[in-house]
């Protein structure tokens, strides 16, 4: 007898579907969206549309493991909870006593985005004393860039865009990353609207667009600098919207924007004056222009200063003011669960070290008093998605550093683990969730058993939390009775919802006010333009840091990955291969041929790929789709052996696609 029962995508994705599982005997049969979800219509990815044979993958991890080979190897026996949980905490006492909890590192993102599951760790080290990890990986410098120019505005629904008549996908790739507003886009040209795209190459998100326009990497501040220039120039902004809800205009007109006309943004961005001119042009003639901001221009040194700038392309036609205009960066819902109860900043007892997540590999083999001598890594895989992979391998092989992996399967990280234990799958614990791409909130309840012997974090945390002695009364408690405390007491933002829908598991939709649009959330309740506050009260172009290389390197996102999860599921990468892509004239310079072997390079490292000779990608430019795992490359490494572990401009980001490389044949 089946069942079909609700569910929600718990991966690093804007679009957090609603799942319809069906259940038999104890195993997800099937998997497919609920069409009754508000945003995600009953469509998924190709990912998650077989989501089942993830979570039945003969690949899962069962029992406990310990290491009895070399780190790397994957070599272990099984062992019991019991003793595994008993293993970590003597080792943990033995360094505390020797180096202080600061010697200790948790290393946690975004392997599942539900809100009790994902932070509950902070809560056990933070009572612990360990050091603490700045998570940061992904995106902060888009928030800080937003937060210069429209403070905690509430950011525009996705589904605005359907009313818009122009918009312009800048910096996606939403086939791979966002399919559900694509959604939107396609019923927005139903109704006659133009879909513009700007990249650093043509994407496969390039099929739903009218245009395509093509800047060099980190030239993206430049680009909106010179539509705007262009705009002012010509008296194409909305002055009467500039003089009710906009601060600093004219500073910014006279100060920042005469050092960007077109002839000077095209020697920086490759793009021809009359495009720039026809992208300022036919953005200031749109009657409700609708920018959807992906977060690969964040992701450069330049990156916060970057999306701060293009931020202000909404303030000079009034696009907030339009039904179906204004525009789309991330959706800021941290305000409607209240998720210090699980993070439980309380229990620092006195301020303690902080590691930034995308700087692992120095923290690893150069960090001192004191040392890292502990490695705690949960729904992450830093061996894989950490800059200056290199770095990071070599510290993970240290014999002396005692690395713990709780994972689903034998990832990158897992192979240098000493103790391995094995996670629980969405399907399998509670949790609840909100998006960063829409203003859905749910609650997902497990659908299935665990197999084996399988944990999910909360509980793995309160195992060792009890084996250390702790005697907090959270520790004692469950991820429902936390969620529970959530749904009891809501923030006034989620009472506005049917709680008992929530609690049934079904996705409901915070509300935004009426005036939401036009609600600006900033110390003067305007468009901050100017903002005063800030170090550098306008916005400019910085220049992106880059190496010293001929290529600009994209580590860009593919749809049969996220970023390393789903690296298990041979069917999704079966007939696919780590490829780089190259412009032919950039090929043949090389004298690399298509299909060939070939090795990218730079200071930091080497890293095997099949070549694609493709005219797709802008001379000077190379890219390098996917986070694969080792056991399905070419050679010993994968991208970000490359990559670089600088920060960016604000916020402490990471600058993946600030590298540069060259090419030989392999």
């Amino acid at each position: 007898m089946s069942e079909v029962k609700r569910s929600v995508c718990p991966y690093d994705c804007p679009d957090t579907c609603g799942l319809l599982v069906t259940v038999e005997g104890g195993r997800a049969v099937k998997v497919a969206g609920d069409p009754a979800h508000p945003f995600t219509r009953g469509t998924l990815c190709p990912k998650m549309a077989h989501y089942e044979r993830t979570v039945h993958s003969p690949g899962r991890l069962t029992r406990p493991l310990l290491r009895t080979g070399p780190k790397g190897a994957d070599e272990f026996r099984p062992c019991s909870w019991p003793e595994a949980v008993g293993l970590i905490a003597d080792r943990w006492r033995q360094i505390i006593a020797t180096h202080g909890a600061e010697a200790i590192l948790p290393y946690s993102y975004a392997g599942t985005m539900g809100l009790v599951q994902r932070n509950v760790g902070h809560a056990f080290f933070h009572r612990l004393g360990a050091s603490r990890l700045e998570r940061t990986i992904c995106s902060s410098s888009k928030d800080a860039g937003w937060k210069a120019v429209m403070g905690n505005t509430l950011a525009t629904r996705p589904d605005e865009a359907m009313d818009s008549d122009l918009i312009i996908l800048w910096s996606l790739n939403a086939v791979a990353t966002n399919i559900h507003f694509l959604h939107n886009v396609r019923e927005a040209k139903k109704r006659g609207a133009r879909v513009w795209l700007i990249d650093t190459y043509e994407t496969p998100t390039a099929q739903v667009a009218d245009r395509v326009f093509l800047t060099r990497p980190g030239g993206d501040a430049a680009l909106a600098l010179g539509m705007m220039h262009v705009m002012a120039r010509d008296g194409l902004t909305d002055q009467d919207f500039i003089a009710k809800h906009v601060q600093g205009y004219e500073e910014f007109a006279a100060r920042i924007l005469p050092a960007y006309p077109p002839a000077a943004v095209s020697a920086i961005t490759g793009l021809s004056a009359a495009a720039i001119e026809e992208l300022a042009r036919g953005y200031a003639a749109a009657t409700a222009p609708f920018i959807r901001l992906g977060s690969g221009l964040c992701r450069y040194g330049n990156g916060a200063m970057t999306v701060r700038t293009v931020t202000c392309l909404p303030a000079l036609t009034g696009a907030w003011a339009k039904k179906g205009g204004g525009l789309l960066g991330s959706v800021a819902t941290g305000s409607a669960i209240d998720t210090a109860p699980v993070t439980r900043e309380d229990f620092i007892a006195a301020p303690t070290r902080v590691v930034n997540m995308n700087m692992l590999g120095d923290a690893l083999t150069t960090l001192d008093d004191p040392p890292v001598m502990s490695l705690y890594v949960y729904h992450s895989n830093p061996a894989a998605i950490t800059p200056d992979q290199n770095k990071v391998l070599a510290g993970l092989a240290r014999e002396d550093l005692f690395t713990v992996v709780h994972e689903r399967f034998m990832t990158d990280t897992a192979r240098y683990a000493d103790i391995v234990l094995p996670a629980t799958t969405s399907l399998e614990h509670s949790d609840i969730y909100r998006s960063y791409g829409h203003y859905c909130v749910q609650r997902a309840f497990p659908v299935v058993p665990a197999p084996g012997e399988a944990k999910a974090n909360w509980d793995v945390f309160a195992l060792l939390a009890a084996a250390l002695g702790f005697s907090d009364e959270m520790f004692t408690r469950s991820a429902d009775d936390l969620i529970a405390d959530v749904l009891t007491n809501p923030s006034p933002w989620l009472a506005q919802t049917d709680l008992t829908r929530l609690e049934a598991g079904e996705a409901v939709e915070l509300p935004l006010p009426p005036d939401a649009k036009l609600n600006f959330k900033t110390p003067s309740g305007k468009i901050e333009l100017l903002n005063p506050a800030d170090k550098e009260p306008l916005p400019r172009y910085l220049p992106p840091h880059g190496d010293d290389a001929p290529l600009w390197l994209m580590t860009a996102p593919m749809p049969a990955l996220l970023n390393s999860s789903f690296g298990e599921r041979d069917d999704l990468l079966t007939g696919q291969a780590m490829t780089l892509q190259l412009n032919p004239a950039d090929a043949a310079a090389r004298g690399l041929a298509d299909g060939g072997r070939v090795v990218a390079f730079n200071s930091r490292g080497e890293v095997a790929f099949t070549l694609r000779v493709t005219p797709r990608i802008p001379a000077g430019v190379a890219v390098a789709e996917g986070v694969w795992w080792l056991k399905n490359a070419p050679g010993d490494r994968t991208v970000n052996a490359l990559t670089s572990q600088r920060l960016t401009d604000r916020a402490a980001g990471s600058t993946f696609y600030d590298t540069k490389v060259d090419v030989r044949a392999g």
